[in-house]
């Protein structure tokens, strides 16, 4: 009975998420994270201070 009692809500969270994967139309959230990323990139690199003289002469090591 204890191996039944510990897993059940993971079987009853399984069981609920197969359902509604199945029936209902839930988005790709790999997706979805890849598109906010790279959309964060492009505001990022439009947004970002250009680099000064100063900056490329640290960048030499």
């Amino acid at each position: 009975m204890g191996i039944i009692k510990s897993s059940f809500s993971f079987i009853v969270g399984t069981v609920c998420g197969i359902y509604i994967a199945q029936n209902y139309d839930v988005p790709n959230i790999r997706k979805l994270t890849h598109d906010a990323l790279y959309k964060a990139k492009i505001v990022e690199e439009k947004y970002r201070k250009p680099k000064t003289k100063a900056d490329y002469d640290d960048d030499d090591g």
